[in-house]
C-alpha cells in the first residue's frame, strides 16, 4: 500500500486494547516451523521520499520497450477520456453492497456494460464481469457442468487452441470436483474436425473452443458448435472480444450457436501494467442463467414509474455459503468493467470494427515482410492479429537480439507447443506504426544472419 497512516503509538495503543503484548502475539497460532526471521535479500526499510526516488531510477532503466508480443495480453490505443472518466471518485471508490439502491449509478454502468457485451456476443445475458480470462473460463467449465444435466460424466472437452495458461488453471480449479479436461488435437493450427469422431458415442458435459485460437488461428466455430449440439453436448467460446467486431459472435455459431462465452477484456480499453489488473467476461444464453456465477444487475421501475437498477438472480449465499454458491471466485473486476463501458461507448461499433480491421492489416504486413527473410515461414493462416512464425534456429537467440534493442520480438511456443519445433507467436495491433513493423522486421532479419541455423 502507497501510504501506512499508524504510528508506533497507534500500533502500541491498538495492542493494548485487544490485550495483546506485540504484534506477534497476533500470529501466535502459526506454527514456530513455518515461520520466516528474516528475508535475505530484502533491503533496510526506507523512506517514502527515498523509495520514489529509487522506484523513478529503476522505471527510467527500463526505457520504451516496442511489443510484437500477445499471446493473451495486447497493446491498444485507449483513448485518454476512458481513464480520465473512470478515476473520478464517483467511479474510483464506488462499492456496490448488498443494498444496491445505494450505488445507482454504478449499477447503471454495469448495466450499460452487460448490456454492450451481449450484444457483441450474441448471447442473453451477461454478468458483472470475473477475476480474469483464465477463471472466467473455468468458471464457464464448472457452470456447463452444473448445468448440463444430460451429462453425468463431469468431461470437458478443450481444444488445444484454447490458451494453455486458460487450460493450466482451469485443470487446478476443477479437478478437486472430480471433473476432467479432456484434449482435443489441433491440425494446421485449429481444431481437428475429424479428430472428434473418436469421441463419438462418449459422455461430455462441454466442448470448449478459443476464437481466435491462441496460435492466432481461425476456427471452423460453426461446424464444431454443431457437431457438440447433435451430441447434447454444450458449446463454450472463449473470444478475443475485440475479435467480435469481425468475426461471427459466438451466439450465431452453427445452426443454434455457442452457450457460455467468455474471456479475457482487457483489450477493451484496459492498460499493460505488469500483468494486471484485467478483468473476465462471461454471458449465456437465457436458459442457463440461473447457474452463471457473480453478479448481475437488472432494470426495473420503482412505484413512481422512476428507471432503477439492482442486483438481481443472486442469492446471499454466493458469499457467505460456499458449498451453495455458484461460484469461489467471487471478484468482480468494476473498475475495470468501468473503463471497458466507456472505451467501448467512445469508440462505438464502428470503432472497434475498424480497430480490428488495423490490427489485422498490420499482422499481415508483419507476416508478409517477416516470410520474406531466409528461413522464416508464416506457419498457418487465416489469423487475426497474431501469426506463428517458424525459424530454422532457437527462438530464443532471436527474443535475446532483439531484446536488446528494446524489441519484444514475440512469445517462444516451445513450451506449450513443441510439435512447432522453434517458433514465434508475433502480434502487430493498431498501435504499432509502419516504422515499427519496418525496424522490426529490419532487426528480425539482421539477428536471424547473426546467429546460428539448428
Amino acid at each position: 500500500m502507497p501510504y501506512i497512516p499508524h504510528t508506533d503509538k497507534d500500533v502500541a495503543e491498538m495492542l493494548a486494547g485487544i490485550g495483546a503484548s506485540s504484534t506477534e502475539d497476533l500470529f501466535d497460532e502459526i506454527p514456530v516451523g513455518l515461520r520466516v526471521d528474516d528475508l535475505p535479500g530484502v533491503p533496510e526499510a526506507l523512506t517514502e521520499a527515498e523509495i520514489t526516488r529509487l522506484m523513478r531510477r529503476r522505471a527510467r532503466r527500463d526505457g520504451e520497450v516496442v511489443s510484437f508480443l500477445g499471446a493473451g495480453a495486447y497493446e491498444h490505443y485507449i483513448p485518454a477520456a476512458v481513464w480520465d472518466v473512470a478515476t473520478r471518485g464517483e467511479f474510483y471508490s464506488a462499492y456496490t453492497p448488498y443494498q444496491a439502491e445505494a450505488s445507482q449509478g454504478t449499477l447503471q454502468l454495469i448495466y450499460e456494460y452487460q448490456t454492450m457485451m451481449t450484444g457483441l456476443t450474441g448471447l442473453d445475458v451477461s454478468n458483472a464481469s470475473l477475476y480474469d480470462g483464465a477463471t472466467a473460463f473455468a468458471e464457464a467449465c464448472l457452470m456447463a457442468v452444473r448445468a448440463n444435466r444430460k451429462s453425468k460424466s463431469g468431461r470437458v472437452l478443450v481444444s488445444r487452441g484454447v490458451n494453455p495458461i486458460y487450460r493450466s488453471v482451469t485443470d487446478a480449479i476443477i479437478k478437486g470436483q472430480g471433473i476432467e479436461l479432456v484434449e482435443i488435437p489441433l491440425r494446421d493450427g485449429r481444431t481437428d474436425v475429424d479428430a472428434l469422431a473418436q469421441f463419438d458415442g462418449q459422455d461430455f458435459a462441454a466442448l470448449c473452443l478459443q476464437q481466435p485460437t491462441f496460435l492466432g488461428t481461425i476456427e471452423e466455430a460453426d461446424a464444431i458448435t454443431d457437431w457438440a449440439h447433435e451430441r447434447n453436448i454444450l458449446v463454450i467460446g472463449s473470444c478475443n472480444p475485440l475479435s467480435l467486431a469481425l468475426l461471427k459472435a459466438p451466439g450465431d455459431w452453427g445452426e443454434n450457436g455457442a452457450d457460455i462465452a467468455c474471456g479475457e477484456g482487457q483489450p477493451l480499453g484496459i492498460p499493460l501494467s505488469s500483468g494486471g489488473p484485467y478483468f473476465g467476461y462471461m454471458v449465456c444464453r437465457t436458459q442457463l442463467q440461473r447457474q452463471m456465477p457473480g453478479r448481475i444487475v437488472g432494470g426495473t421501475l420503482d412505484i413512481e414509474g422512476r428507471v432503477g437498477y439492482t442486483l438481481t438472480l443472486q442469492a446471499r449465499e454466493q458469499h457467505i455459503r460456499r458449498s451453495k454458491a455458484t461460484s469461489n471466485i467471487c471478484t468482480n473486476q468494476g473498475l475495470m468493467v468501468t473503463a471497458a463501458t466507456i472505451h467501448m461507448s467512445l469508440l462505438g461499433a464502428e470503432g472497434l470494427r475498424r480497430v480490428a480491421l488495423a490490427c489485422h492489416a498490420n499482422t499481415r504486413m508483419l507476416a508478409d515482410a517477416l516470410a520474406k527473410i531466409d528461413g522464416v515461414s508464416i506457419a498457418f493462416g487465416p489469423y487475426f492479429h497474431e501469426a506463428v512464425v517458424q525459424l530454422d534456429r532457437p527462438a530464443q537467440s532471436i527474443i535475446e537480439a532483439l531484446g536488446s534493442q528494446k524489441i519484444l520480438a514475440g512469445y517462444d511456443l516451445s513450451a506449450h507447443y513443441p510439435e512447432l519445433g522453434s517458433a514465434l507467436l508475433v502480434c502487430a495491433t493498431e498501435a504499432r506504426t509502419s516504422d515499427d513493423i519496418g525496424a522490426y522486421v529490419a532487426a528480425f532479419e539482421d539477428a536471424m544472419k547473426k546467429s546460428q541455423a539448428a
